[in-house]
């Protein structure tokens, strides 16, 4: 199995304005998220992760241990009710909206190799596809 912890950079993204776009981002931070390049970090002490993403504009980090659902607040501002599972070498980031506020549910599919991390961000039928290259 792929070794998870590490240190990856982002270097190539495809249909992320349309993502963005269907959880209700708005155009400036649109703007925003499509020219930013994350570097995500993601360490493991104990049974806790921790997943630092950092670009130039914001750092959010998250922490968490595998199925136990945790208080999110996206790069985005949203705040979602978060679940992380691992199955196989794939790293499944369930993000639950507030339904009675209407918001949107996502899922982020993290599929780790030795050399990348492939993200795949879904919300209703509209896919987005990032490619990290290992640092470390």
């Amino acid at each position: 199995m792929a070794k998870i912890a590490g240190k990856y950079k982002m270097e190539s993204s495809e249909n992320f304005d349309d993502f963005m776009k269907a959880l209700g981002v708005g155009l400036v931070m649109r703007k925003m998220g499509n020219a930013a390049t994350p570097t995500v970090e993601i360490s493991l002490e104990d049974d806790v992760y921790t997943m630092k993403t950092t670009t130039t504009f914001k750092t959010t980090e998250v922490k968490f241990k595998l199925g136990e659902e945790f208080e999110e607040t996206t790069a985005d501002g949203r705040n979602v009710k978060s679940t992380i599972t691992l199955e196989g070498n794939k790293m499944i980031h369930n993000q639950k909206g507030d339904e009675e506020k209407k918001e949107k549910s996502s899922v982020l599919t993290r599929e780790f190799t030795e050399t990348e991390m492939l993200m795949e961000c879904k919300v209703d039928d509209i896919v987005c596809k990032r490619v990290y290259k290992r640092l470390d």
